[in-house]
């Protein structure tokens, strides 16, 4: 088959690297050379210097000695067999043994056409299929509104789960709501003390949620202030929780997260699953009494300490919840359970990998990811109070000031374990310098295209992509085919900021082409079969922009 040839034949990364290893156990074993030295998988990136090519591996560097040949004659052994690849327009090997490669024309095309059948699930793959994944994020107490870390992890979460799904998962989003306990006790006289008129107790939550939670109780139940402290303190429980909880599943919702279950920690008291753990731990020796508490043995499984889990006076300590938790995620048949937790939490990732392991769970399928601050900027100098909240930034700060794309896309688009700075003005700003607006803005000029193409009757339908031989055109091409590379390695790491990162490159390469390259003919020029070419390409774009902007939760306008 002739070099240009090719109508079917992807070449995207993943392929070439497939071909690069097939290539090289054909050529190791005609030298009668070791290809067990061969790694799992080669590495294929893109040369700093594009003239050089459009991918390089340095496979031979690696393996040549082990293998026990000369680097630039095994590079030059790959080279010579990788060019009758009609696939390969090139390969040749510069240096000690570096292999350039350039592909085919229509091969690179040919990506453009995966993408356009492949549609919405371009970037989608198998890595975690038959995995059933348990993502737990934001669990924010029940005793106020979500706060600046909780939104954080809210969009984080969120685009995670995408990620997770595209690569094959079943996920179930949970939150786990924390209505057992002392926190919940201080919640409850906050809201008395507020419907008394009386001021905040000293441990007790303060701001203008309270006064409104408190008013909207007494509201429902006029009676609620009846009784004795204890009987009313019961009374703003009951139905101040609920009305709490109610206001942050709202506030998630209105900002595009929604979860699958909401767990209630009480319940694993009430159902008596506390007991049950805990009566298994002692039956099994994993619990030992000591000071007239119970210990849980964690340092038999890298834990640093042994944890309390019932306190002397009888009263089970917050490790006790845990265990019982992590039990029922794991008998609901998740086989991966991934915790996303507040940066003073570093001390439960051994814990509750000890508490897995002590109940007979594999220690490997509880993941603890632990988020950073999260700063606001205005002009300069940090904003550091909630009108509503009275002591922290809430979500709804957040969405006021910015709106919930810039709000969700500012905080997935950084690691989670680095702190961030949020200047409202930059996230608020139409402009370039503006992350969510440059690719929002992309994706809309893309839609103009193709809407622009349907008034003048230009059609991409058998567009031969053997024309698109630009050096723009070419790095379009390639960015799109890095696509589900890009996903598959977000979903292994964890990583959704990779996603953000990835959309903001595939913005920055369009607008390079499109400067460039003319997609549409001028008004006095008629159609020729590279508008046709140029105009696939352009779709090609428009559908992984917008592939990449639903997993971050982020919009994909068509006008902006």
């Amino acid at each position: 088959m002739a070099k240009g040839a090719i109508d079917s034949d992807v070449m995207n990364p993943e392929d070439l690297a497939v071909l690069i290893k097939e290539t090289a156990v054909t050529v190791l074993s005609e030298h009668d050379l070791d290809v067990t030295v061969l790694p799992h998988t080669v590495t294929v990136e893109r040369p700093r210097n594009p003239e050089h090519g459009d991918y390089a591996t340095n496979l031979a560097l690696q393996v040549a000695k082990k293998a026990g040949a000369n680097p630039r004659e095994l590079g030059q052994w790959l080279a010579d067999a990788l060019s009758d690849n009609p696939a390969i327009d090139e390969a040749s090997i510069a240096g000690p043994g570096f292999l350039n490669i350039r592909l085919a024309a229509a091969a690179q095309g040919a990506i453009v056409e995966q993408v356009l059948k492949a549609g919405s699930t371009y970037g989608n793959n198998a890595t975690y299929a038959g995995q059933k994944i348990n993502l737990e994020f934001v669990s924010a107490n029940p005793t106020g509104p979500i706060h600046l870390g909780g939104t954080r992890w809210a969009a984080v979460g969120d685009s995670l789960g995408r990620v997770l799904e595209a690569s094959g998962a079943d996920v179930t989003r949970e939150y786990y709501f924390n209505d057992h306990g002392r926190q919940i006790d201080r919640f409850s006289k906050s809201l008395a003390a507020s419907a008394k008129g009386e001021p905040t107790p000293e441990d007790g939550y303060g701001g203008a949620y309270i006064d409104d939670i408190a008013q909207a109780v007494l509201k429902e139940n006029p009676q609620a202030l009846e009784g004795d402290d204890a009987e009313v303190q019961e009374n703003f429980r009951a139905s101040g929780v609920e009305m709490m909880f109610a206001q942050i599943k709202q506030s998630l919702h209105e900002f595009g997260v929604d979860f699958d279950v909401y767990f209630h920690e009480n319940s694993l008291f009430e159902s008596g699953a506390v007991d049950k753990a805990l009566d298994y731990l002692k039956e099994n020796g994993k619990l030992y009494e000591a000071e007239n508490a119970w210990w849980l043995k964690s340092t038999e499984y890298g834990d640093s300490k042994d944890r309390v889990v019932v306190k002397s006076d009888g009263d089970a300590a917050y490790i006790a919840g845990d265990i019982a938790y992590v039990a029922d995620k794991f008998d609901r048949g998740h086989n991966l359970n991934i915790y996303m937790l507040g940066a003073d939490h570093h001390g439960y990732v051994p814990r509750l990998k000890a508490a897995a392991a002590a109940l007979g769970y594999d220690a490997d399928g509880v993941e603890v990811l632990i988020g950073q601050m999260v700063n606001l900027l205005r002009d300069g100098k940090p904003v550091r109070m909630s009108k509503r909240a009275g002591t922290v930034i809430t979500i709804e700060d957040l969405v006021a000031a910015i709106g919930v794309d810039a709000s969700r896309y500012s905080l997935v688009r950084s690691s989670v374990d680095q702190s961030i700075d949020i200047d409202l003005g930059l996230w608020a700003s139409q402009s370039a310098d503006n992350p969510v607006y440059y690719v929002q803005y992309g994706h809309a000029r893309l839609c103009s295209i193709a809407r622009k193409a349907k008034e003048i009757g230009v059609s991409a339908e058998g567009a031969d992509f053997s024309l698109l031989t630009h050096e723009r055109e070419g790095d379009l091409i390639r960015t799109l085919g890095e696509f589900p590379a890009v996903v598959a390695e977000a979903a292994q790491l964890r990583e959704p900021h990779r996603i953000a990162r990835y959309a903001e490159d595939l913005a920055a390469v369009f607008h390079r082409f499109y400067d460039q390259c003319q997609v549409l003919p001028k008004a006095d020029e008629e159609a020729q079969p590279i508008h046709s070419a140029r105009l696939a390409l352009a779709d090609a774009a428009r559908t992984v922009m917008a592939n990449a902007l639903t997993m971050v939760g982020v919009s994909a306008p068509e006008r902006m």
